[in-house]
């Protein structure tokens, strides 16, 4: 069984971070965070899982603005890490930090139900 998959999405996450910090610069792209990235075992297709701060549609337009430049973002993977052919790519919102932050808030609420404000 191959490791290349997961390399090649290793690779992905630590590019487009970078691509993120040091190269796009939309004032309308939210505070993005890559989270993950799987890569089909062919490398054919990336999804992206990337976690935005902000309000819903704030979120949905930096996913917009991302998925955009997906084009920009294969070119640079292809050229950084060297392959023929880089994967097509695709961005997902990643909500399981949401989710871990509901659940802390719910459990806070169950330990401490004297915090609870009416």
């Amino acid at each position: 069984m191959s490791h290349r998959p997961e390399r090649m999405a290793e690779a992905i996450k630590k590019e487009i971070a970078d691509l993120l910090r040091n190269d796009i610069k939309d004032p309308r792209l939210g505070f993005v965070t890559i989270t993950g990235v799987e890569v089909t075992r062919d490398l054919s297709y990336a999804k992206v899982f990337v976690s935005v701060m902000g309000k819903e549609d704030q979120r949905k337009e930096s996913i917009e603005i991302l998925q955009k430049a997906a084009g920009y973002f294969r070119s640079e993977i292809g050229r950084r890490i060297k392959v023929r052919h880089a994967p097509e790519l695709i961005f997902k919102l990643d909500v399981s930090l949401d989710h871990g932050t509901r659940i802390m808030e719910l459990l806070h609420e169950i330990n401490n139900p004297e915090d609870k404000t009416p």
